[in-house]
């Protein structure tokens, strides 16, 4: 739990979760960065762009901020967060999953929350790329997952000397359960236009460049009309392009929640009780986590919203304590005590 000075109070009249939740993506002002952009190509073929902001120092701290679900290095809380680690002279590099750079990517395999390989390969590029430069990676929502995920297959062995993850669906079942009840059926709703929409737009792409076996793969999925729900798609997709037997398979081997008890570089968690996307009862519990793990839980806060001040003049509480935390090795340290 978070100390009380760490408390995030909502901006008034923007107390409702929903109203958190949709503040960046609808309200929000953008935040305008230059970054450089950067293509990694990857060891099956494919690549990721990988977007460069803040001092080109050779042992300037170097943070990786991972986005979630149909979002992309334009999304706004990562180039908030990019801003803020800059103003405090932090260098950043934002990764775009698979096929969310703009441009689809060039395999029938997609991005998913249990991707922790393609991070794997972008860390061993950083650490090639700036090997003096201390390590960082934060995640939102599935970037998150994939973060808390990697962080346990890896143990000690991590390479990060600190992480953050941010709404965390720990559970992904019970996330796909949550988010088709209430009005988060219309964000339900929305990612199925999303994600549909990446599928059909990367067989386009296929077709016009020729991808004789991608269009195969593709085609071999099925129809993707009537999809309303993540264990539409997932079973449908996910599991089947990524090598699960269903997508009960993949919500159980790609759930951060039990990978928690192994993770042993310094992490703080950061979640809302009232994110509509997450039961409560998704939560881990004290015993499932490391002593690296500090779990910093809000009463209020949404989905990657955390929207305080007011609305004439938001603040955004992830982009001071985020950056905060990752500077503080006191700090970090405490999430080493049992």
């Amino acid at each position: 739990m978070s100390l009380p000075s760490k408390r995030f109070t909502p901006a008034f009249g923007l107390g409702n979760p929903h109203l958190q939740t949709l503040w960046g993506p609808l309200w929000r002002k953008t935040t305008h960065i230059e970054r450089e952009r950067e293509r990694l190509w990857l060891e099956d073929g494919d690549f990721l762009d990988l977007d460069w902001h803040g001092p080109h120092n050779a042992d300037t701290p170097l943070v990786l901020v991972l986005h979630g679900l149909t979002g992309s290095s334009n999304s706004p809380y990562v180039a908030g967060v990019q801003k803020a680690l800059a103003a405090q002279g932090w260098a950043s590099v934002a990764l775009n999953w698979r096929g969310c750079s703009g441009e689809p990517n060039l395999l029938p395999r997609s991005y998913h929350s249990g991707a922790s390989e393609d991070l794997a390969e972008t860390l061993k590029h950083l650490r090639a790329r700036r090997p003096l430069a201390p390590l960082y990676a934060v995640g939102y929502s599935l970037g998150a997952n994939v973060l808390l995920k990697y962080l346990g297959e890896t143990g000690g062995d991590s390479g990060l000397q600190g992480a953050v993850a941010v709404s965390v669906p720990f559970r992904l079942d019970q996330c796909a359960d949550r988010i088709g009840q209430g009005f988060s059926r219309v964000y339900q709703a929305h990612f199925m236009r999303e994600m549909v929409a990446y599928i059909k737009n990367k067989q386009r792409q296929f077709q016009h460049d020729g991808r004789e076996d991608g269009l195969a793969a593709l085609a071999a999925l099925g129809s993707l009309e009537n999809m309303r729900t993540f264990w539409d798609f997932d079973g449908r997709v996910t599991a089947p392009l990524h090598g699960y037997a269903n997508a009960e398979d993949y919500y159980r081997r790609a759930s951060s929640r039990y990978f928690l008890g192994q993770i042993e570089t310094p992490t703080l968690m950061i979640q809302a009780a009232d994110d509509p996307f997450v039961f409560p009862h998704s939560l881990p519990q004290a015993d499932e986590l490391s002593a690296a793990i500090q779990f910093e839980l809000h009463a209020s806060g949404g989905h990657v919203g955390f929207v305080d001040g007011s609305i004439r003049q938001p603040g955004y509480y992830l982009e001071r304590r985020i950056p905060a935390w990752l500077a503080n090795p006191l700090e970090r340290a405490c999430s080493r005590k049992a």
